[in-house]
């Protein structure tokens, strides 16, 4: 009887490793295919004319206040995440309802203006942007300003760049008029 087991299990090893092939070769698929989906349809975006819209990063957008029909095109157009900065109180419709409306993802942190340029309010979406890693995304303001300044800041406090590099870093974000509290900021 031994003889007919070993017989036996000869052929499931071979069942068994051309199964575990099919199931990699699945794998490797579902995950291409996955990858294919992540695609952004950058050209489309880039005509959209979204106010100040800037790419710092591949497949991460920065820019000011886009419209209804601009966040439709962005979700068509494979990004996954809108982070907008600007507090509710700026905004008199509800951009999260529409956004998640739309299937995409949305996060809120409410910079008000100069004095919530901050640290704290820096390193949240520093944050944010580590935990999407790599996801197709765009982050907001009114113009891109308070997001250039909040780049900044993470990369002089955060990355230890130095003063002219996070300007540049800030500016490649949005960066413009809050450049001077950017720079008391991170000169203290």
């Amino acid at each position: 009887m031994n003889t007919n087991r070993i017989a036996m299990t000869a052929p499931r090893a071979a069942q068994t490793r051309s199964l575990s092939k099919l199931f990699i070769f699945a794998v490797f698929s579902l995950l291409a295919s996955f990858a294919a989906a992540q695609h952004v349809d950058n050209a489309a975006i880039e005509d959209a004319d979204i106010l100040n819209l800037r790419s710092p990063q591949a497949d991460v957008f920065a820019s000011g206040q886009p419209t209804q029909e601009q966040l439709q095109l962005l979700a068509k157009s494979g990004v996954k995440h809108i982070i907008n900065l600007r507090p509710s109180s700026e905004q008199d419709w509800d951009e999260g309802a529409y956004v998640k409306s739309l299937g995409m993802e949305y996060h809120n942190i409410p910079v008000a203006g100069a004095a919530d340029v901050s640290s704290e309010n820096a390193m949240q979406l520093n944050e944010l942007l580590t935990s999407l890693n790599g996801q197709p995304l765009l982050v907001h303001c009114a113009s891109s300003n308070r997001v250039g300044a909040l780049r900044a800041l993470i990369e002089g406090e955060t990355n230890g760049a130095g003063l002219e590099s996070a300007i540049a870093t800030g500016k490649s974000w949005g960066l413009t008029s809050l450049e001077p509290v950017v720079r008391t900021k991170l000169g203290k």
